[in-house]
């Protein structure tokens, strides 16, 4: 264990701890205990590779953080506009950051082992809980500092010294901001919930993360106005809301000596932000500690079963016994299953926020009432685009070892459990997207637009078989352990091909959409096309 040398680093603070009332001894044994078994465990960013190696995983995979890195760069060379760049680049920092916190650190922050072992020792409970800080602590440093490595010499070099060190000092407190944010969500969520509930919130949360970097990329861009080549910030009171403006404020007030009391006030916030964060952790850890009893406990919520809309859409689009038991199962495990949701939803997520996206960057040269007379709601297509990856990930499951009660199950046709299959993807991720977007489209375009919606709703389960047939590779559904999703090196070509196939889609429909009353004969065509190749595909 010689070998772990950042607790040799801690060696020379433990005069520190010790006055803090902490077993610095015993916590460094329990680290050391801790780093040694983290050699086992395969970050998330490196879990698409599925044999085992030796080694510290984690450290070998802190070089795609360096190239994560890279994307920083650029930014600094947008003038000296210090609030809009340093806005960008810690907005993608704190994204970066905060999803690998959630992704590899929850389960340390979240761990009830300690609580089995250790309580049951003379171990006080501030020793227990400093270790588990710093377990996540140190990694999270060795992350930040393979993230900001090659970006932080760079500033250097272009902008200076004082530029260089305001960067460290902002990544040190965006650090302890995210560690605590994130635990105080835990925190919050065990006030409130059971062990089952706060796994699937945790499960959402890295979701909507994932979905929230386009989102705030869109908003921290319409914070400033681009005049005359140049962008110009106007201070709104929600802005204090934004922690990536509080990060760029210090670099306006410092380098460009901007003293006005909203850039005083942003500049507060970056660093008050993270240190009342950290105090609240440090508080209320202790109740945290308690409620992570909850994760021990399983929850019993069986009850009788409800009869549900799914049930009646179950009776109207499946024909045979067979095809809804096989509905019903694929239902379940679309919605339960934890390892899928991670890797599919947040698909579902862009499919609901892109059209919105390109519908709203109109809005910049016409007012509403000019878009609901125009053909943007062609936008809409931009939903479809996520068919293909999720097709291609019903293969996958991380419960793939139960695969064995397809061969046991006495089915006369393998085509129909992905009939099932495809039918509940469309009724559980598809149709709510689409719904969503359509009530926002027709309150912007009016009811004219229900039989070009038609259209999109018909063309989605055309381009669904289209993608089966391109992925089906003769297996049933959910056969495939999730970590190897990543490793088909050819499906990136595939889904690149199914873009096109929407691209054609609304080339075809906004042509049609010029010729009088054609649309209806197109979306006549395509129902017929549809059912028949339906039927061909899975006789």
């Amino acid at each position: 264990m010689s070998e772990i040398r950042i607790l040799k680093v801690l060696d020379t603070f433990q005069w520190v701890f010790r006055k803090l009332n902490i077993d610095y001894t015993v916590m460094r044994k329990i680290l050391e205990l801790k780093l040694t078994m983290d050699q086992r465990r395969v970050p998330t960013i490196l879990s698409q590779n599925a044999k085992k190696k030796e080694g510290n995983q984690f450290l070998k995979s802190l070089w795609i953080y360096a190239l994560y890195g890279l994307m920083l760069v650029p930014f600094v060379f947008l003038g000296d506009n210090y609030l809009f760049q340093m806005s960008i680049i810690t907005g993608i920092a704190m994204f970066i950051l905060s999803t690998s916190m959630i992704s590899d650190f929850s389960s340390v922050l979240l761990d009830v082992r300690d609580k089995v072992i250790l309580n049951t020792k003379p171990v006080n409970s501030r020793t227990i809980n400093a270790a588990k800080f710093f377990h996540v602590a140190i990694y999270l440093t060795l992350l930040t500092g393979a993230f900001i490595a090659i970006p932080a010499i760079v500033f250097l070099f272009t902008q200076g010294f004082i530029y260089f060190l305001l960067f460290l000092i902002e990544i040190i407190l965006i650090d302890l901001l995210i560690l605590a944010f994130t635990a105080l969500i835990y925190m919050v969520v065990l006030r409130f919930f059971d062990g089952e509930k706060l796994k699937d919130i945790i499960n959402y949360v890295q979701i909507l993360l994932a979905v929230a970097v386009v989102v705030g990329y869109q908003i921290i861009i319409r914070l400033f106005d681009f005049v005359d080549f140049e962008y110009v910030y106007d201070f709104s009171w929600w802005h204090v809301l934004l922690p990536p403006v509080w990060f760029g404020a210090p670099f306006e007030l410092v380098l460009n000596q901007n003293y006005s009391s909203e850039i005083i006030v942003l500049s507060l916030f970056a660093v008050l932000g993270p240190i009342i964060s950290i105090f609240l952790y440090y508080v209320l850890m202790p109740s945290f500690e308690r409620n992570l009893q909850k994760l021990m406990e399983e929850s019993s919520t069986k009850g009788k079963k409800k009869w549900t809309l799914n049930d009646l859409i179950e009776k109207l689009i499946c024909f045979s016994r067979e095809e809804r038991i096989f509905y019903r199962f694929s239902s379940i495990m679309i919605s339960q299953e934890r390892d899928f949701k991670l890797k599919v939803y947040p698909s579902v997520g862009m499919a609901l926020v892109f059209p919105l996206i390109f519908l709203f960057n109109n809005l910049s040269f016409q007012t509403l009432d000019e878009l609901g007379q125009g053909r943007s709601f062609l936008t809409i297509y931009f939903s479809n685009i996520i068919i293909g990856t999720v097709v291609y990930m019903l293969q996958f499951s991380a419960k793939y070892k139960g695969a064995w009660i397809f061969q046991t199950t006495p089915i006369q046709k393998h085509a129909i459990v992905y009939s099932a299959t495809l039918k509940a993807v469309f009724v559980k991720l598809y149709l709510p997207v689409i719904f969503a977007l359509s009530v926002l489209y027709i309150w912007i375009f009016s009811f004219r637009i229900l039989p070009d919606l038609a259209i999109v709703v018909v063309s989605a389960l055309l381009q669904m078989l289209i993608s089966y047939k391109i992925f089906n590779n003769g297996k049933y559904p959910f056969t495939e352990p999730i970590e190897t999703a990543q490793q088909g090196g050819g499906a990136t070509g595939k889904f690149f091909l199914l873009m096109l196939f929407v691209g054609g889609f609304t080339i075809l429909h906004l042509l049609i959409s010029f010729i009088p009353f054609a649309i209806y004969g197109y979306l006549v065509v395509l129902i017929v096309l549809t059912i028949l190749w339906w039927k061909m595909v899975f006789k």
